[in-house]
C-alpha cells in the first residue's frame, strides 16, 4: 500500500519547463524564419519603396497655396 512520494517542488519545475518548451515550439512555428527569408523580404520591401519614390509626383509651388 505504499505509493510513490512526489516532490511537489520538482513537479512544479518540471511542469513549468514542459510549458516553456511547448511555448518555444509554438513561437518557432509562428515566428521562425531563416536569415535568407528575412533578407529576401527586406530586399522586396526596399525595392517596392524605391519604385514608389521614383513614381512620386513633385508638387509645384502653386499647389502649396
Amino acid at each position: 500500500m505504499t505509493s510513490n512520494v512526489v516532490n511537489l517542488r520538482q513537479a512544479r519545475k518540471r511542469k513549468a519547463r514542459d510549458e516553456k518548451d511547448r511555448q518555444a515550439e509554438a513561437n518557432r512555428i509562428a515566428f521562425g524564419r531563416t536569415k535568407a527569408e528575412k533578407s529576401a523580404t527586406q530586399d522586396e520591401n526596399l525595392k517596392s519603396l524605391r519604385d514608389h519614390e521614383q513614381k512620386r509626383l513633385e508638387k509645384s509651388p502653386r499647389d502649396s497655396d
